[in-house]
């Protein structure tokens, strides 16, 4: 038995690491690919799960592979069982953290191993394993970098209830839409990566649990690196023990501090891609993406429209309130959805597009302003009445002001977008 130590980290950053491997019954170098199985208290499943995968891997593929268990932490004797598997089998490995993570475990095996192409699936083996050699090869011809298996193709076969189906086409819509990516299946527990690109991506990666395929993904795209997509066979795990409220809790803070670190600039992708010979991109935000940005922020800009009219109401008056409070939001909104939403930026065009936003906001106005007539000539209605009639209002003013800015202040042929690379 070998000594292997994990990949070092800045103090502090991460819980200590201690890996343990078997020494490989092949020269590292003739092992083409390493497929890590990342494991938590999973001594029931274990044992099947790895003599499966190894019997596939003897007889399908035409290339040495190693199976790599990653153990992170297990309390139940999983560690040990890994070991004795180890010990046994002609390629199969066991890897120990003292740390709890997936991505944590992930992270250690993929920048420990030798073999030109990494890959990882789960234990249950959801996936049919049919899809490996597909997944693989366009890593090994050189024609990708990354490669992902995807419940989401329409020739995919998928078994898995409603509340599960639902979380995952909302969690990949999410992202779409906040981050422009390209990919369909960001959470199938099956993916290869080539290793020179998980040296490069990974110390970018922050996160040591379920968002680290995501992160990877989204980095690897902005970096304008080549993501294969493969159709799988996908059965559910009926005993998955999967947190799903506090892993959709941690996903939404990791999409927000992503886009926050994109949009600052904060990760040197541009760098990345001329390592790897390739050009990073900015993202390319479809209809579905822009409504939902443009609805995150119609929704804050009807909120500040709201708290503006009650402060000036009294004041003024409910006319010229409306007025203003109309006018000062369409300042904000039409500045958020020309970045966020339609993806334009720097000073070109800018003073026309905010003349553009104007002649919309006179629209929205004049909606507002025959609405809140409508309901005065009726009687003197109360502030409550008042605003539910004018938020009514003015959300229908914002869909006509989504159809005019998408297709007249900036549609696209319209608008420069010189973009730096790494902003959303």
């Amino acid at each position: 038995m070998t000594v292997v130590a994990a990949q070092p980290t800045a103090p502090g950053s991460r819980a200590k690491q201690r890996t343990r491997t078997k020494a490989p019954d092949r020269a590292p170098a003739a092992v083409v690919l390493d497929l890590v199985i990342p494991v938590y208290n999973e001594v029931r499943e274990l044992e099947a799960s790895v003599r499966r995968v190894r019997a596939y891997l003897d007889t399908e593929l035409p290339y040495p592979a190693r199976v790599v268990i990653a153990d992170n932490a297990s309390t139940d004797g999983t560690a040990e069982l890994a070991a004795r598997l180890a010990a046994e089998l002609d390629g199969v490995t066991a890897v120990h953290l003292d740390a709890k993570g997936r991505g944590r475990a992930l992270r250690a095996a993929w920048l420990a191993s030798q073999a030109p192409v990494v890959a990882y699936m789960d234990v249950d083996l959801s996936t049919d394993l049919a899809a490996l050699r597909p997944l693989v090869a366009p890593l090994l011809s050189g024609h990708s970098h990354v490669a992902i298996g995807t419940r989401l193709a329409r020739s995919s076969r998928v078994v898995r209830g409603p509340r599960r189906e639902l979380i995952s086409r909302a969690y990949n819509l999410l992202l779409h839409g906040v981050l422009g990516v390209g990919f369909s299946d960001a959470q199938c527990g099956f993916k290869a990566v080539r290793a020179d690109v998980a040296r490069e991506l990974l110390p970018l990666v922050a996160d040591e649990e379920w968002f680290l395929d995501t992160e990877l993904l989204v980095l690897a795209e902005r970096a304008g690196l080549r993501i294969h997509e493969v159709p799988v066979d996908w059965v559910d795990d009926p005993d998955s023990r999967v947190d799903v409220v506090r892993t959709a809790a941690a996903d939404l803070r990791g999409i927000a501090r992503l886009a926050r670190d994109l949009a600052r600039g904060r990760l040197p992708l541009a760098e990345v891609a001329a390592r790897l010979g390739a050009h990073a991109t900015a993202p390319q935000v479809g209809l579905v993406g822009q409504l939902l940005r443009f609805a995150l922020v119609g929704g804050l800009s009807t909120v500040a429209y709201a708290v503006l009219y009650l402060l000036l109401a009294g004041p003024i008056g409910p006319q010229p309130a409306n007025l203003l409070a109309l006018l000062l939001t369409a300042v904000g909104n039409t500045a958020a959805n020309r970045r966020l939403t339609f993806g334009v930026r720097g000073a070109s065009g800018l003073a026309r597009h905010q003349g553009q936003g104007l002649v919309v906001f006179l629209l929205g106005w004049a909606l507002t302003a025959g609405a809140l007539a409508w309901v005065h000539a009726a009687g003197r209605p109360s502030r409550a009445v008042e605003l539910a009639v004018l938020v009514a209002a003015n959300l229908l003013a914002t869909g006509v002001r989504f159809v005019l800015l998408r297709q007249w202040v900036f549609r696209r042929g319209r608008t420069p977008r010189a973009v730096p690379t790494t902003v959303p």
